[in-house]
């Protein structure tokens, strides 16, 4: 699947559910097999790489003491009430 890098992010994981769901049938030989194991193999990558790009580019609005509002980092500190069940660093 040579346009995998120009794919948009919903078509390739809509193409990797298919691929998965197809593996998971048993009507398929192995070259058959192999050959979608690598296109979704492929697609996988390309999804987390979009997906580590995206996390770079968000950024959350945080207020300052002051009252001014500043840009701060995804990675950077998020209260613990704002965090996703599982987000514990401590766990």
């Amino acid at each position: 699947m040579s346009e995998t890098k120009e794919i948009k992010y919903e078509d390739a994981l809509k193409r990797l559910e298919k691929l998965v769901g197809e593996l998971d049938g048993s009507d398929l030989d192995l070259e058959t097999r192999l050959k979608r194991f690598e296109e979704g193999t492929k697609l996988a990558r390309i999804l987390v790489k979009r997906l580590e790009q995206a996390k770079k580019k968000v950024q959350i609005l945080v207020k300052t003491h002051v009252g001014e509002a500043s840009l701060a980092s995804f990675d950077d500190d998020v209260p613990s009430h704002e965090r996703e069940p599982g987000d514990d660093e401590t766990a």
